[in-house]
């Protein structure tokens, strides 16, 4: 089984608000630990979190050689203050703060940063993206001011054009990435940057009655498509499901997100072999010395 390259440990798959109440005081140490027997269940020994605001990752860390998992976390993802981002990290103001904020999540333990450079997808509006985006000048200095604190960056990013100034601003990996085009697949493929779909959230919300179900069947339609053409460009692709998420649950995201690459790439020795290229880009990239 391939790894979950996008998780997140502080969130259960079922409801956001309920979960992270759990963690508001201290860490649920009995949450993480069903999360890793999860994970151990599927037979998936690497995970790469998303970060959390209260310290679950972190913890998550400490914990997980006790399952035979290789874990990794940003500790925290980082966003300007106003912006998306505040369920998963901490705010900067402006560059110096974000480099104090880089400068935190590593002597926390961080493997890498993740940033935040737009909002989410509107289940409800094709092609809406809440939050405007960070301007594109500033998305490069984050990355080079990770990068030259030894960091790679994993970047929250939705919307071609979004997309595209993260990719040409250097990031590591581009999650989610929805509603990309062919310049953004052009780029990526030139590029070292590798992306992560997490196709099972729009996937499986269809058929629970909680968003427009037409707008959900175009949003998985587009992910296919471009999971489909960024194989076809040669593009770095990875099995990243954002388990944790509303109706993806730990461990079995992973598959679910598995599922979605079947329907996008039929042949299964090219699956396989674009996944594991992909993984293992992750697994080199997304760690720091220490």
């Amino acid at each position: 089984m391939f790894g979950e390259c996008h998780a997140h440990f502080a969130m259960d798959g079922v409801n956001y608000k309920q979960a992270m109440a759990r963690h508001k005081d201290a860490p649920d140490e009995a949450h993480i630990r069903a999360c890793f027997e999860a994970y151990r269940a599927h037979d998936i020994t690497f995970v790469r979190d998303g970060g959390d605001k209260y310290g679950v990752s972190r913890l998550a860390k400490r914990i997980a050689p006790e399952y035979g998992i290789d874990y990794r976390t940003p500790i925290f993802a980082i966003h300007r203050r106003g912006c998306y981002g505040s369920i998963v990290g901490r705010a900067f103001d402006d560059l110096r703060g974000y480099a104090e904020l880089v400068d935190e999540a590593i002597r926390q333990g961080a493997d890498f940063i993740k940033i935040m450079t737009t909002g989410l997808m509107d289940f409800n509006e094709f092609g809406r993206i809440t939050h405007i985006d960070l301007d594109p000048a500033e998305v490069r200095e984050m990355v080079h001011i990770a990068h030259e604190k030894g960091c790679a960056v994993m970047s929250h990013t939705n919307g071609a054009r979004a997309v595209l100034a993260a990719i040409e601003a250097g990031v590591d990996s581009v999650e989610h990435g929805n509603y990309i085009d062919e310049e953004c697949i052009a780029a990526l493929a030139e590029s070292r940057t590798c992306f992560v779909p997490t196709a099972a959230v729009a996937h499986n919300l269809m058929g629970r009655g909680l968003y427009d179900e037409a707008v959900l069947a175009r949003i998985w339609e587009a992910s296919r498509q471009a999971i489909a053409r960024a194989a076809e460009a040669g593009c770095l692709l990875a099995l990243g499901s954002d388990a944790g998420a509303v109706c993806v649950p730990h461990g079995q995201g992973a598959c679910d997100e598995y599922a979605c690459f079947e329907a996008a790439i039929p042949d299964a020795a090219a699956r396989d072999a674009i996944l594991s290229r992909g993984e293992t880009f992750i697994r080199t990239t997304f760690s720091r010395m220490t």
